[in-house]
């Protein structure tokens, strides 16, 4: 498999993670227990918290200490930018959490489907743009970047994408769309991965000595998500400790996924 080719599957595994996810919702019988929801919750985060560490932190520490760059300078500026984007998109576009009845951001009044549609899109943003930018790492010949590495990225956030489609899907129907819409809106909520990914390979490449902050901007957005919503949701109510272990989970197949294969 050529690098081009290498490089369309792996912006395109995120996005068939969310499908496959979102295709369960048309084999479901009942509503998804609040066990295996937390499980699943908490498993994206762990993938997400190791990938943010082992394939963007790590990288963009490496890459500046290569530039002749006080290497935590890039890791901490892109960081604390990319939490602070998603904090003024949080802010912003309208979106109501997966369990929750209050909406957040802009108030309008979009249906309850819309804005669970918008809520999944918001935090597929950085996992996109952490696709794109490993890429482009790897495409400018980068030692602390690999393809090999990028491909790996973007198995485990198709891997941890696998539930969130499911859970957004299955959450839809709770909300009176039916399952064949259900599909489609979670389909549609991973449609933005791949267009972050082109559109941060574009940007990069064209000034790769900001790749070192690019690649910690994106970690700093993921894990944004990971501590607003995701672990959140997986610890609220009863039965938290089953989130814990699916963070837990989700953290070893990741970082053992990065350190072994990347």
């Amino acid at each position: 498999m050529n690098v081009t080719l290498k490089i369309v599957v792996g912006m395109l595994l995120p996005l068939i993670g969310t499908s496959l996810g979102a295709a369960m919702v048309l084999f479901r019988k009942g509503e998804m227990s609040s066990i295996l929801k937390k499980i699943l919750q908490g498993f994206a985060s762990g993938v997400m918290i190791a990938a943010s560490i082992w394939s963007l932190l790590i990288p963009s520490i490496e890459l500046a200490e290569a530039q002749n760059i006080i290497s935590w300078i890039p890791a901490l500026v892109g960081f604390l930018g990319g939490i602070g984007f998603l904090l003024a998109l949080d802010c912003v576009i309208p979106h109501l959490h997966i369990g929750s009845d209050t909406p957040e951001g802009r108030k309008v009044s979009f249906k309850k489907s819309t804005m669970l549609i918008l809520a999944v899109t918001l935090h597929n943003i950085p996992e996109g743009m952490a696709v794109g930018v490993i890429f482009a790492g790897a495409l400018a010949d980068n030692p602390a970047v690999s393809v090999a590495g990028a491909m790996i990225l973007s198995i485990g956030i198709a891997i941890q994408n696998f539930p969130e489609g499911a859970i957004v899907s299955m959450s839809l129907t709770d909300s009176s769309v039916s399952r064949w819409k259900a599909f489609l809106y979670g389909v549609l909520s991973g449609v933005v991965e791949p267009i972050s990914a082109v559109f941060t390979i574009a940007v990069t490449s064209q000034v790769i000595s900001v790749l070192p902050y690019i690649l910690s901007f994106a970690a700093g957005a993921m894990i944004y998500v990971v501590v607003e919503e995701l672990i959140p949701e997986a610890q609220s109510g009863s039965h938290s400790n089953a989130g814990t272990i699916g963070t837990a989970l989700g953290f070893a197949l990741m970082m053992v996924l990065d350190v072994a294969l990347g």
